[in-house]
């Protein structure tokens, strides 16, 4: 097993969003009345012990927390302790963490608790493979706010553990002038990207702005009105290359659309600050994650 290398501070957990979300999910399990199988079929006195085990390769570990949170919502007689860190990656076979106490209390928590971490190993290691596809180079990898709903501090915990980075959390801590924002704008005339940033300026001088560019032009006009970001919105690499020039460093850059793993190595090298990607947290597939129970006899 092989663990990150540290890469900085990880957003902290919101344990009381969170523990709203477990809530939610075993509701949704339980409906109020109960693991109906297991109150009929489990004695109420059994204990076991269950793993955690990886069943895949190349997986990086991401919501150990989460998954004892789930377990210790469900019974709080149960124990948990985990067998590797946060951001190891992990084999197929590899034992992850290990449970024990009452059984029923085991098997009621077992789905909600490997939904949770089976999701967000699936976003640290997709967010492993982009952060290692830039490795050595000046571009950093950063997530979106293209998260599942309700799901975003964990999933950009996840992104972070994995070793890549998070853009903004939200609409309320950065400015961000899209190209609808724009639209608006130009309905009072031209210089809609100038009056916009203005208008930011006044309106949150504690935030940074950023720009979604669709033209060279608009990155000359972005760049001019002395934003900090500006996002290279679908361009080609050449145009990125161009971009890089004009900009001369007086906004950082933000490569974004159409950023696929097979795509990284042509823009490694252009001179982008930044590169994001929606499939860090919007499409990624599930690890492969067992739960195994051994009795106490």
């Amino acid at each position: 097993m092989e663990k990150q290398e540290e890469t900085g501070d990880l957003p902290a957990i919101d344990w009381g969003r969170v523990d709203m979300l477990i809530e939610l999910a075993l509701n949704e399990d339980l409906d109020f009345v109960g693991d109906a199988t297991t109150l009929a079929v489990v004695p109420e006195n059994a204990m076991c012990r269950a793993v955690l085990l990886c069943k895949e390769p190349g997986m990086v570990v991401a919501g150990l927390p989460v998954a004892e949170r789930v377990f210790k919502m469900v019974d709080a007689r149960l124990e948990f302790k985990a067998l590797v860190s946060e951001g190891e990656r992990c084999e197929r076979g590899d034992r992850l963490a290990e449970i024990s106490g009452p059984a029923r209390g085991v098997l009621t928590a077992e789905r909600t608790a490997l939904n949770f971490l089976q999701r967000l190993c699936g976003v640290a290691t997709t967010a492993r493979r982009y952060a290692d596809a830039l490795a050595g180079s000046r571009t950093a990898v950063l997530d979106t706010r293209k998260t599942t709903p309700g799901y975003r501090n964990l999933e950009k915990y996840a992104v972070a553990v994995g070793g890549a980075s998070n853009h903004r959390i939200g609409l309320y801590d950065r400015i961000m002038i899209k190209d609808n924002h724009r639209i608006m704008a130009a309905l009072e005339g031209d210089g809609a990207i100038a009056r916009a940033v203005e208008r930011a300026r006044r309106a949150y001088p504690n935030l940074e702005i950023e720009v979604e560019a669709d033209t060279l032009e608009e990155v000359r006009e972005a760049a001019g009105c002395g934003v900090e970001y500006i996002l290279l919105d679908n361009m080609s690499t050449e145009d990125m290359r161009k971009a890089v020039e004009l900009t001369a460093g007086r906004s950082r850059l933000e490569a974004s659309g159409n950023i696929t793993l097979a795509r990284l190595p042509e823009l490694r090298d252009i001179g982008l600050d930044y590169v994001s990607s929606g499939a860090l947290t919007h499409s990624v597939k599930a690890a492969d994650i067992s739960l195994d129970i051994e009795v106490d006899q």
